[in-house]
C-alpha cells in the first residue's frame, strides 16, 4: 500500500508530475524485463483508443494475481444482477493480465468484462483515465490506495468503495504516523468492507468511517478450475508415485524446497517434487539451481544463496551415500513441453495450473512464508482442493485465514527444509491423515459462500447512489 498523504496531496501530486519523464522510461524498462507489454504502455499513461461502453459503468481495481482472483466470483454474481450494466477491471501486473486473459472466457465475461492496465498515479495520467472512462461507482480491492486516484475521484464526485479491505499491523504502525493524512484518505470512501476484525479496528483507529464486516471473499472463491483431460492424464501418469507440491515459492526458498527434496529421496523411491514459481519466468533459472543441488547432493549449498537463505537448509550435509543416484534424478521444465521425471524435480513454470498441481499433488507447501519479510501466499486455494498444507512462519498476509485453517487442523507450520523434508515424509507415508486434513480444509474454507452476491448488491448501491449523470 502507498504511504499516501493525502493532506500534503499538492506536493505529492506536484513530486508525481515531476517523476513523469522518469517513468515513461521506467516504463520501457519494464518492457525490456518482460513486465509490461509495449503495445499497451499507453494505459499507464491514461491514453486508451477503447471507446466507453455506453450506460452505466463500474470500475473495479485489483492489483496483482490474489486480488483478482478474490473477486471472479463478485464478477459474475454482478453481471447476473445487472446483466445490462459494464464493468472495467484494471490490474497492475502482467501476470494478473495473463490470467484474466484465460478465467473471462472461462467465466463467461469475455465482452462483459473489460480488463485495462491502471494508469500510474500521476494527476494529469489519472485525469486522462478518468475523463474517458467516466465511471459511476469505483472499488479499490484490500490495500490499494493511489492518492491521486482517490482525489480524483472525489473531485469528479465518483463514489468509491473499499472492497475487502486489509491492513496489515506492520501497515498500521507506518500509517500511525501519518494520522491526519491517513484519516483525510480514508474519509473519502463511502464504503469501506473489511476482511476481519482486526483489519476493521486498525481502519477505524485512523479515522475510517462506516467500516463493516461482511466477511472475507477469498473464502468465497470457487475452486481453482481444471481441465479434465489434462488432470486425468497427468494423473494417469503419476499414478503409484509418491509426489508433492511447492506452491508459489519465492526466490531463496526453491533451495530450501530442494534440500528437502534431497532428504526425502533415499525413503521414498521415484519421488516427485513439483516446485510452481510464483513467478514462471523464474523457471530456467530454478532448474539450473535444481541441477547444481541435486548434483552436489548436499555436499554445499548453492554458492548464490545468501547468508540468511543459507540458515534455513538443513543444518548437515545430506544425500550423503546416494553417489550416482542423486545425479540421475531428473529435472524437467513443464514450459518447455516436458514430462515429469521418472525421480526428481518438475518445474511447473506455466501460469494458472494451480488448479492442476493441487489436485495431483494433494500435499502442498504453500511459499512466500519460509524468508522474511515473506507475508505468504492464500492457503485456501489448496484448502479447497483438499490438499495437506504447511507453510512457513512468515505468514503475517493471512494471519487471519491461518487462524481458522489451523484451529480446524487443516494446516502446519514448518521452519526450514528439515521440518518441511520431516512433514512431507510424514503425508506421504500416512494417507489417512493427509486426507483428513485435506477434509478439515475443505470444511474451513466453506465459509461465506453467499458473500459474493451481497457483495455485487452493495456494488449496484454504490452505483445507484452516484450524482454524475449517466453517460449517453
Amino acid at each position: 500500500m502507498i504511504a499516501a498523504r493525502m493532506s500534503l496531496l499538492p506536493l505529492w501530486a506536484g513530486a508525481a508530475t515531476v517523476a513523469a519523464p522518469g517513468l515513461r522510461l521506467l516504463l520501457r524498462a519494464r518492457v525490456r524485463q518482460g513486465k509490461e507489454i509495449a503495445a499497451r504502455l499507453p494505459e499507464r499513461r491514461g491514453v486508451d483508443p477503447t471507446p466507453r461502453p455506453p450506460g452505466r459503468l463500474l470500475w473495479l481495481h485489483a492489483a496483482s494475481v490474489g486480488e483478482t482472483v478474490s473477486i471472479r466470483p463478485v464478477l459474475t454474481a454482478r453481471t447476473e444482477r445487472a446483466p445490462d450494466a459494464s464493468m472495467l477491471l484494471t490490474t497492475g501486473t502482467l501476470t494478473s493480465a495473463r490470467l484474466l486473459a484465460q478465467r473471462l472466457p472461462e467465466l463467461g465475461l469475455e465482452g462483459r468484462v473489460l480488463h485495462r492496465f491502471v494508469p500510474l498515479d500521476v494527476p494529469g495520467w489519472v485525469a486522462r483515465f478518468l475523463d474517458h472512462w467516466q465511471p459511476d461507482a469505483a472499488a479499490f480491492v484490500e490495500s490499494e490506495l493511489w492518492p491521486n486516484l482517490v482525489a480524483a475521484c472525489r473531485a469528479r464526485r465518483v463514489p468509491i468503495m473499499l472492497l475487502n479491505a486489509r491492513l496489515s499491523a506492520r501497515s498500521f504502525a507506518r500509517w500511525r504516523r501519518l494520522r491526519g493524512a491517513a484519516r483525510d484518505l480514508l474519509r473519502g470512501f463511502a464504503r469501506i468492507e473489511a476482511q476481519s476484525e482486526a483489519d476493521a479496528e486498525r481502519l477505524r483507529a485512523l479515522g475510517a468511517p462506516a467500516v463493516t464486516v461482511p466477511g472475507n471473499l477469498k473464502f468465497a472463491a470457487p475452486p481453482l478450475p481444471v481441465d479434465p483431460a489434462e488432470f486425468e492424464g497427468l494423473r494417469e501418469k503419476l499414478r503409484g508415485r509418491p509426489v508433492w507440491l511447492a506452491a508459489s515459492t519465492h526466490p531463496g526458498e526453491e533451495a530450501i524446497v530442494l534440500a528437502a527434496h534431497r532428504a526425502l529421496a533415499d525413503a521414498h523411491p521415484g519421488l516427485l517434487t513439483i516446485i510452481a514459481p510464483r513467478h514462471p519466468e523464474r523457471g530456467a533459472r530454478i532448474a539450473e539451481q535444481a541441477e547444481q543441488s541435486l548434483r552436489a547432493g548436499g555436499r554445499a549449498p548453492h554458492p548464490s544463496l545468501s547468508q540468511r537463505e543459507r540458515a534455513f537448509l538443513l543444518p548437515l550435509p545430506l544425500g550423503e551415500g546416494r553417489g550416482e543416484g542423486v545425479a540421475r534424478e531428473g529435472i524437467t521444465q513443464r514450459s518447455l513441453g516436458q514430462e515429469p521425471p521418472a525421480a526428481g524435480v518438475w518445474i511447473a513454470d506455466t501460469l494458472g495450473e494451480l488448479g492442476l498441481l493441487y489436485r495431483v499433488a494433494r500435499i502442498a507447501f504453500i511459499g512466500r512464508s519460509l524468508l522474511p519479510p515473506g507475508g505468504g501466499q492464500n492457503p485456501l486455494e489448496a484448502a479447497r482442493l483438499g490438499c495437506a498444507i504447511a507453510v512457513g512462519p512468515q505468514t503475517g498476509n493471512f494471519s487471519d485465514i491461518l487462524r481458522v485453517l489451523e484451529a480446524a487442523g487443516a494446516v502446519a507450520r514448518v521452519a526450514d527444509a528439515a521440518s518441511l523434508a520431516a512433514w512431507v515424509s510424514a503425508m506421504l507415508h500416512d494417507p489417512t491423515a493427509r486426507d483428513a486434513a485435506g477434509r478439515a480444509g475443505i470444511g474451513a474454507a466453506g465459509r461465506y459462500a453467499d458473500l459474493p452476491a451481497r457483495t455485487a448488491a452493495t456494488l449496484l448501491d454504490l452505483m445507484a447512489a452516484g450524482t454524475r449523470p449517466a453517460v449517453a
